[in-house]
């Protein structure tokens, strides 16, 4: 747990909660993992946390609650963004209800803080978040009379004008659109005020489009979905998707350029703007040893799809390897592996992404 944190989108780390497993290939080179098993391998909040394995040391479902952690942001009166569990999932299936119900409790009560909550488990998270309101509520009494607790609280009713809770964002790791496809709609279904997705590390090209802003679907339900601009529309005709600036297509000039799924032909509605989707995408490459390079369309693939959706982008990192490394190997006829000196470790690779840093933080809805 750290006051300060060197990681890019967050101002601290509180790890109320530590302990995990391996459930994707995001997780292969997990950092927590290697440090709960390294040199934090006899530390009280880690210890037996892992097991040794050829490849390393290797989550073993283990989870621990660290009381003497849990009321730390009560404590810290400088607003900040504090990312909750960087050392374990909040939302693992070991976790009892009874500990995320502690951990929001304290969340509820920090109202000055912003709160980044990040899982795999996001089934988890929305079965707990549709069931939360009441076991909240009950959890912030016995700390309110708590005399270690310092300075004033703020009252939290069991009423439903304060939920979901202002200051909390709720976010999934993704990794390869498999992981798109699995989590994201399931965070969609969450209550949240801020919803996201890191997207570290990034394995492979991912289309979110589906869950940004101003998508169209078929009205049919033939499955066709499109991640647009409000202003883009269909060609009836040759089902080119742009802006005509008139009705008439600027492909083929055909007339009535409208709404017509360019899969079955169908009509196509436009989603309500108060859809759920997603507010925040995080990228960025894997750093360490065994990192796997990140090719620079990746990412950039990202930022263009939220520039279009006008959704807030972070750049995290090109992680341990030079941005051109995959390109270098896909040129060898050989096929063999980027030469050594492509690998430049994190600090020499950088974060900028086409000449600029990208740090955008989503905006809370009231």
């Amino acid at each position: 747990m750290s006051d300060k944190s060197k990681i890019e989108w967050t101002d601290a780390t509180w790890n109320p909660v530590t302990g995990c497993s391996i459930v994707s290939p995001g997780c292969t080179n997990c950092y927590a993992m290697k440090l709960a098993g390294g040199r934090m391998k006899h530390h009280p909040s880690r210890a037996g946390l892992t097991d040794d394995s050829k490849a390393g040391p290797v989550w073993n479902g283990r989870v621990r609650l660290n009381e003497q952690w849990l009321d730390q942001p009560l404590r810290w009166k400088k607003p900040r963004h504090i990312f909750v569990c960087a050392h374990g999932d909040l939302f693992h299936e070991n976790v009892p209800d009874e500990w995320i119900d502690r951990v929001f409790a304290v969340m509820a009560l920090a109202p000055q803080h912003t709160f980044q909550v990040l899982t795999k488990r996001a089934g988890r998270m929305k079965w707990y978040m549709d069931r939360a309101l009441g076991r909240i509520a009950d959890a912030v009494q016995p700390m309110r009379t708590d005399r270690s607790v310092v300075g004033p609280l703020p009252h939290v009713a069991p009423g439903r004008q304060w939920w979901p809770l202002h200051n909390v964002w709720l976010m999934v790791s993704i990794e390869d659109q498999q992981r798109v496809n699995e989590r994201i709609p399931r965070l969609l279904l969450t209550p949240a005020a801020v919803r996201g997705v890191s997207a570290e590390p990034l394995l492979g090209p991912l289309d979110l489009t589906p869950w940004l802003p101003g998508c169209y679907e078929c009205a049919d339900d033939c499955g066709w979905r499109s991640g647009r601009s409000p202003e883009e529309e269909i060609c009836n005709h040759c089902g080119w998707i742009g802006t005509a600036g008139g009705e008439f297509c600027s492909r083929c000039a055909h007339q009535d350029f409208g709404h017509v799924c360019p899969n079955c032909e169908g009509n196509v509605i436009h989603h309500h703007p108060d859809t759920p989707c997603l507010d925040w995408v995080i990228a960025g490459g894997e750093s360490g040893p065994g990192a796997r390079p990140m090719h620079p369309d990746w990412p950039r693939s990202l930022r263009d799809q939220c520039q279009a959706a006008g959704v807030a982008f972070h750049f995290k990192q090109w992680g341990e390897w030079h941005p051109d490394a995959l390109l270098f190997r896909e040129a060898a006829p050989d096929g063999r592996c980027p030469p050594p000196k492509m690998r430049v470790g994190k600090r020499a690779a950088g974060r900028t992404l086409d000449g600029r840093t990208w740090d955008e933080m989503p905006e809370v809805r009231s």
